[in-house]
């Protein structure tokens, strides 16, 4: 099994477009509630183009880093978040992402400003998770390394406990992603969800993923929402379980997973972002359909990223 830098890449650039094409189409279904119904009721694509969002744009900047330097160098990450948002911040970022890249761009510390934020108990939002599943996929076959990269990954922009436990979560989730395709592990529903709840540090992002482990797979997406919630409150908390339960549940089947997820409504954007950041990877680049991928801006032509 190659385990180049080269090779490392090209599945963190499989993750990365599964995670452009889940955000984009996610982020197509904020619609008024009547049409939202049809839509979903009926699988109705979206008309293109599908535009993606700050999800896509911070995944980049990971990207980035990985690509540059092998593992996360949290000083260069910072700046290209920064950097990435200073060339267009009207991308969907949330309230705190503006504060502190804002902050960041102007010259302050990064490890100043992440940990000011919400009076300094540092952010628990979903972002930090929405970008780690390429970090999964490069330290596919390290599974601790996965999650510390991951962390670091996290403390930029996320110095609470919570939000770096849901980029440690969906770091673990993706290379285990990996390792099904890679290796031909068989993971059932539980022992995926199990798997990675081992490396979910204490807190309510790991007792809330636990959950899942009860819920059948036909379980209805609304009762399964109620359980675990589906990022409406935009924390990690609320958004790591319901992600985890879906790619978990088709984790060879990137076009169900991204229904699934989209039907639980909530941070939808984020969630399918998380979801195929995941899938993509079990599943392979090619069980993303070609017309999401046509519908969805590309990544290889994009001012936020440069593949070398």
């Amino acid at each position: 099994m190659k385990t180049t830098h080269t090779h490392r890449l090209q599945l963190a650039e499989q993750s990365l477009l599964g995670l452009a094409v889940g955000d984009a189409f996610g982020e197509k279904f904020f619609l008024p509630p009547g049409q939202l119904e049809t839509y979903l009721t009926n699988r109705w694509l979206p008309s293109a183009p599908w535009d993606f969002t700050d999800d896509t744009v911070m995944a980049m900047g990971v990207y980035a880093s990985l690509q540059q330097y092998g593992e996360i160098n949290q000083d260069a990450l910072a700046q290209t978040f920064a950097d990435n948002y200073q060339k267009d911040d009207r991308r969907g970022y949330g309230g705190t992402a503006h504060s502190i890249l804002r902050q960041i761009g102007a010259g302050s510390d990064w490890q100043i400003v992440s940990s000011s934020v919400f009076d300094g108990m540092g952010s628990m939002g979903n972002g930090a998770a929405m970008r780690a599943g390429l970090i999964g996929a490069y330290f596919y076959d390290d599974l601790p390394k996965a999650a510390e990269q991951a962390r670091l990954s996290a403390e930029v922009t996320h110095s609470h406990p919570e939000g770096q436990a849901g980029a440690i979560a969906i770091a673990i989730a993706a290379a285990l992603a990996c390792q099904a395709s890679l290796f031909q592990v068989q993971f059932s529903p539980q022992e995926f969800i199990e798997k990675v709840c081992e490396y979910i540090p204490d807190g309510e992002t790991l007792s809330r993923s636990r959950r899942g482990l009860h819920l059948s797979p036909n379980t209805n997406i609304q009762t399964i929402v109620e359980v675990l919630g589906n990022g409406s409150d935009i924390t990690a908390q609320q958004t790591i379980p319901l992600t985890l339960w879906v790619a978990a549940h088709h984790l060879y089947n990137y076009e169900e997973a991204i229904w699934t997820t989209v039907n639980g409504l909530g941070d939808r954007d984020t969630t399918c972002a998380i979801v195929g950041s995941i899938v993509s990877l079990s599943a392979g680049k090619q069980a993303i359909p070609d017309k999401w991928i046509q519908a969805t801006e590309s990544i290889y032509d994009s001012t936020f990223l440069h593949f070398l």
